[in-house]
């Protein structure tokens, strides 16, 4: 259902105003390195196991799995067990997962699509905007039972809550195809309690611990006996352009998502700051398969748990590195900002390809002035990068979306150009020519040749006889001619510049 966000008081955690900010300076190159992998192998999880699955192949038709369950009983906790990877960010504070996450898994053996969900809350004052986002949770929660295979109802070791209750009342229409789990009993804990939960008339409960592994196992062995696999088939590797969703708060990112993919697959608010994990989606254009990435981005603190803030900003971040071409979201209404200039200066280094998308145009004058305008401000703000496209879209209503992603298969097209050594040298002693180095004793140096060292992202290496000589504008100059002469028109070009030196030349 369509719900409009609640007016918020000056003392409401919806402003995103004040001095502190999440920013790229606040993480080091070992944050954005930390390997997700757990080290967590479970019995029954080996690559063959007597299943015919394996994990060395692609599978389609895969029964989904969703793990449902009020807040803080440990959801993203077993989502992230079951993958062996932290996907799903776990804190002890209530209602962190917003959007449902949905990632393929292998469980006793059998290939799964496991899907996270949002808490379950009932106990909010009406009208805060705490209760109008816990609604849009519920909603998707709700919305994604549907479409399950299997419902892992997942409750905590005590006495039932009033929202257990309302929650397993909502689930009666999906009886036959829940499964509940009574998690946090390690060693025994919580378990003359937990019995409690047998009254409700579930076929089985399991009592687990997710986060130290306790009959884990059993678990695995219950969902695979519950689940029918005879329309699974082996499919092939697809190749996916992937992109990533970046910007500011609120800037449409998760809005643009969901018209890409034609779905809701990412909760959408008028409130900045609401999605949290990275979601991820397909969907296919011009026989193309994209995967998109709608990040958290790079947020200003308000009222969320550090901790939390912390790794949605650091998942937004290595979002944005895995892809192959960044959509860099800017409000049309409200222009740049210093936080834009960090975010697409990291993804520049990276060699990612970058199209700025000057969103919510449809509240805008739409003209060509007003245009010529916002390039000029990004033209001034990012004037190394005056190659990458920008272009007005509205992914509200829809408009420019054609001519964006048109654009993007253009960038992934050159991002994959691999240009022979021999057609290279023979364009860099053309450029030479046109522009020689400087021929200055004190600066002078030779250019050996050029070769290009990998695509995706773009990369060559200039073999010259004193690197420290060369100065910055020329390489510029060098890169200017790469994009002009051979095909990287619209991406970011990497040179590095090695030394070539024979011993003869040292005393010249």
């Amino acid at each position: 259902m369509d719900r409009k966000a609640p007016v918020t008081s000056k003392t409401g955690g919806t402003k995103t105003g004040g001095k502190n900010q999440i920013s790229l300076d606040d993480f080091s190159e070992k944050d954005l390195a930390e390997p997700e992998n757990l080290d967590i192998q479970e019995p029954g999880e080996e690559t063959e196991n007597g299943t015919g699955f394996s994990r060395e192949k692609k599978y389609k038709n895969l029964p989904l799995v969703v793990i449902a369950g009020r807040p803080n009983v440990g959801k993203s906790t077993l989502f992230n067990r079951f993958l062996h990877k932290r996907c799903s960010i776990t804190d002890p504070t209530p209602g962190v997962t917003r959007d449902p996450i949905t990632r393929e898994a292998f469980i006793a053996g059998y290939p799964v699509k496991l899907m996270d969900t949002g808490g379950f809350k009932l106990e909010r004052e009406s009208g805060t905007f705490d209760a109008y986002l816990d609604s849009l949770v519920v909603d998707k929660t709700l919305e994604s039972l549907k479409s399950s295979s299997l419902i892992l109802l997942l409750l905590e070791a005590g006495a039932p809550t009033a929202e257990d209750e309302e929650f397993i009342r909502l689930l009666r229409p999906y009886w036959n195809k829940v499964l509940a789990a009574v998690n946090k009993t390690e060693g025994g804990r919580g378990e003359s309690d937990a019995w409690n939960y047998l009254s409700y008339g579930f076929n089985d409960v399991v009592f687990i611990s997710a986060e130290h592994g306790d009959n884990i196992s059993e678990l695995a062995e219950k969902i695979v006996s519950r689940l029918d696999f005879s329309k699974v088939e082996e499919g092939e590797e697809e190749q996916f352009i992937r992109i990533a969703l970046a910007g500011k708060p609120n800037t449409g990112k998760s809005t643009l998502s969901n018209r890409l993919t034609h779905s809701e697959n990412s909760i959408v608010s008028e409130v900045a700051g609401t999605t949290r994990d990275v979601v991820e989606s397909d969907f296919t254009y011009r026989n193309t398969n994209f995967h998109i990435l709608d990040t958290a981005g790079i947020r200003r603190k308000s009222k969320v748990n550090e901790n939390i803030e912390y790794y949605s900003v650091t998942r937004a971040i290595k979002s944005m590195l895995k892809a192959d071409i960044v959509f860099h979201l800017i409000d049309a209404g409200e222009g740049l900002s210093e936080q834009d200039k960090k975010i697409i200066a990291l993804a520049h280094e990276k060699g990612r390809g970058i199209i700025f998308c000057l969103n919510k145009w449809d509240t805008k004058t739409q003209d060509k002035k007003t245009f010529k305008k916002a390039v000029e401000d990004i033209n001034i703000m990012f004037g190394h990068m005056e190659y990458a496209p920008v272009l007005s879209i509205s992914a509200k209503e829809g408009t420019g979306i054609k001519n964006l992603l048109d654009t993007a298969l253009e960038l992934y097209r050159q991002l994959n150009i691999k240009t022979d050594t021999g057609p290279l040298n023979k364009a860099l002693k053309s450029w030479l020519e046109a522009y020689p180095p400087p021929a200055s004793r004190a600066n002078k140096f030779k250019i050996r040749y050029m070769a290009q060292v990998s695509v995706n992202p773009v990369k060559f290496l200039l073999f010259v006889t004193r690197p420290e000589a060369v100065m910055q504008n020329y390489l510029s100059y060098i890169q200017n001619c790469i994009r002009r002469d051979l095909g990287y028109t619209n991406i970011p070009v990497q040179l590095e510049v090695k030394a070539s030196r024979k011993k003869w030349e040292e005393r010249t």
